[in-house]
């Protein structure tokens, strides 16, 4: 193993000033730093992250419990947080055991502070850990500090915008169920929307769909389009059921937007991925990442952060939609 006394012995410098250089002190010169770095590159030189932890009080690891589901937003989010936090010198953990489990694991493994995204939007137990926590998902009297997007003002801002070009019969499609409460503040958001703009809910407006992968937008968009009255604009509650939406509608040769315009949620770069471009909403997955991202640092620095860091939307709209 290569060791800091090997780097100086090559470079000629004193342990000291090898140290430093590769802790990028000010305090060694630009051209000396420069050399020891290529020369511990060179030798492969790996620091040794125990050491460096007694000496730091950091573990320089991020623990993240990882939600049971698979979906493209959230493996978005964490591929970006990652990236960021790599570029920050950090490892990132995941754990998909449940929330105690995951805890606990990674207390022992004292890691400098946990990320936990909330599979249903709330966190209802109050879990023991001696590394802060913070949350991703509903932040409403959350008991640890939460990063939440204002998913209900997202839907309010979609219908919004398809009713100031014309669009009366508008239809959600989504998980209507209420029981995962991140999916329901979309549900309501429609419905507050449609209620706030065009002054009423009609029946037909909420498609369930039965889970939130693209086959279940499919399954949702085919049996809407077998019944009467269909919308004229479709709100999708995410990027997987709009794939499923769109499949379902070129298998109908139904035209987007000449038959049916569509605004989809989820503000991440795979919606780049279209045939076509799709109009969205959503707070962007960058903003995100870097809020997330910072509010780990100041956790682990100890600084006081909002119990409450709400994330406003935007929305994108596009050739995906067109006044009627």
């Amino acid at each position: 193993m290569v060791t800091i006394k090997d780097i100086a012995k090559a470079a000629g410098v004193s342990y000291s000033t090898v140290s430093k250089a590769l802790r990028d002190s000010p305090l060694v010169k630009p051209p000396t730093k420069k050399r020891i770095v290529t020369i511990a590159n060179d030798l492969g030189y790996q620091p040794n992250a125990a050491a460096r932890s007694l000496v730091s009080k950091k573990s320089n690891t991020i623990g993240v419990v990882w939600p049971t589901v698979e979906r493209t937003a959230h493996a978005a989010l964490i591929t970006n947080i990652n990236e960021q936090l790599e570029s920050l010198d950090y490892t990132t953990l995941l754990s998909i055991n449940k929330i105690d489990a995951a805890i606990n694991t990674f207390n022992r493994f004292q890691v400098d502070a946990i990320l936990m995204f909330n599979e249903k939007g709330y966190i209802e137990n109050h879990y023991p850990s001696n590394v802060p926590i913070l949350s991703y998902g509903i932040a409403k009297d959350p008991l640890y500090p939460t990063v939440d997007v204002n998913r209900r003002e997202a839907m309010k801002l979609a219908v919004k915008s398809l009713a100031e070009i014309g669009h009366k019969n508008i239809a959600f499609i989504g998980d209507i169920t209420g029981k995962d409460q991140l999916q329901e503040e979309k549900v309501v958001g429609f419905k507050e929307g449609m209620k706030e703009y065009l002054q009423d809910v009609q029946k037909d407006s909420l498609i369930p769909a039965p889970g939130l992968e693209m086959y279940d937008g499919y399954l949702a968009m085919i049996k809407r389009l077998n019944e009467p009255n269909r919308p004229t604009a479709i709100i999708s509650g995410s990027y997987d059921l709009t794939k499923g939406v769109i499949r379902a509608l070129n298998e109908r040769n139904l035209s987007i937007p000449n038959d049916i315009s569509i605004i989809s949620y989820d503000n991440i770069p795979q919606m780049n991925t279209f045939d076509r471009p799709i109009s969205i909403v959503g707070v962007p997955n960058e903003i995100i990442t870097k809020t997330i991202t910072n509010a780990l640092l100041d956790i682990i620095d100890k600084k006081e952060i909002p119990n409450e860091i709400i994330l406003t939307p935007e929305i994108k709209m596009n050739e995906s939609c067109i006044s009627i």
